[in-house]
């Protein structure tokens, strides 16, 4: 079960993912090249991983930043 803090937690990730995904997005409109696009994509990828470890365990080893 997610409370208190973990709920924070959830609700930071969500929001830092939302705008990892806004960003990259963006900047694919705007002419990215593909290393920058692979960078949001790999930290997108982390934090979607962040995000199952919360839910699925109730905690994440890493502090959502």
């Amino acid at each position: 079960m997610i409370v208190g803090n973990n709920f924070h937690q959830l609700d930071d990730l969500v929001l830092q993912l939302k705008g990892l995904v806004l960003v990259r997005k963006f900047r694919e409109q705007g002419g990215a090249d593909t290393d920058e696009l692979t960078m949001y994509g790999e930290e997108i990828e982390r934090v979607r991983d962040r995000l199952a470890e919360l839910v699925q365990t109730g905690r994440t080893d890493r502090v959502a930043a």
